[in-house]
C-alpha cells in the first residue's frame, strides 16, 4: 500500500483555515502600514514563500509590485548550511522602493541576514521582513521579522509551500513531518 503525504506528518500545527485568517489580517496590516506609500514591492523568496506570497498578495490592497529570488542554503539536508546562494536574482531595480521580503519561515537568519545586506547595497528606500513562521530558538545572526505568521516550535515543519526534498510543498496546512522520514534518509 502507498504512503500517503497526511501519514508522514506527526501533527498539524496550523490547518488551512488558521493560515488563511492569519495571512490575511498580515496582508491587512502591511495594507494599512504602507497605505499612500507608492514602489512598493514584495520580494517572494522561492521556493518555499510561493504559496504564502500568492495568498498575500491577494490580500494587501494598496498597489504593489512582485519579483522573485530564489537562494539556497539548505542543500538537501534539514538544517541550513550557513553558505547563501543566489540561485535567480531580482528581474527589476529597487533602488528608491519600499521592499518588503517575503519567507516562508525565519530560523537560523542566515538567509536573511545575507540577503537584507545583498539588497541594502541596491540604495531601497526600506526594507522589512515578512515571514510565515518564525522559529526563534534556532536562531544564530541578530534578525527579526517586522511582520510574521506564527511562531513555531524547533521541529521539522512542511506544508503550505514548505518542503523537504521538494516534497510536501503542496500540503494545504503547516505540520511537523515524522522524524523517521527524514532520519531515514540522512
Amino acid at each position: 500500500m502507498k504512503r500517503t503525504m497526511d501519514q508522514d506528518i506527526e501533527e498539524i500545527l496550523y490547518s488551512e483555515e488558521e493560515l488563511r485568517r492569519r495571512v490575511h489580517a498580515l496582508g491587512a496590516q502591511i495594507s494599512r502600514d504602507y497605505e499612500g506609500v507608492d514602489n512598493v514591492i514584495l520580494v517572494s523568496i522561492l521556493r518555499g514563500s510561493y504559496i504564502f506570497m500568492a495568498d498575500l498578495s491577494r490580500s494587501i490592497t494598496i498597489p504593489c509590485r512582485m519579483d522573485f529570488m530564489a537562494v539556497s542554503s539548505y542543500g538537501q539536508g534539514t538544517s541550513s548550511t550557513g553558505q547563501v546562494e543566489i540561485k535567480k536574482d531580482l528581474s527589476d531595480s529597487i533602488k528608491d522602493a519600499h521592499v518588503i521580503i517575503v519567507e516562508d519561515i525565519l530560523d537560523s537568519g542566515n538567509t536573511l541576514d545575507y540577503l537584507t545586506k545583498v539588497l541594502r547595497a541596491r540604495n531601497p528606500a526600506s526594507i522589512r521582513i515578512c515571514t510565515l513562521l518564525d522559529k526563534p530558538e534556532r536562531r544564530t545572526k541578530p534578525i527579526a521579522a517586522d511582520y510574521y505568521g506564527f511562531l513555531v516550535p524547533d521541529a521539522f515543519v512542511v506544508g503550505y509551500g514548505l518542503d523537504y526534498q521538494e516534497k510536501y510543498r503542496n500540503l494545504p496546512y503547516i505540520g511537523i513531518l515524522k522524524p523517521e522520514i527524514y532520519t531515514q534518509a540522512d
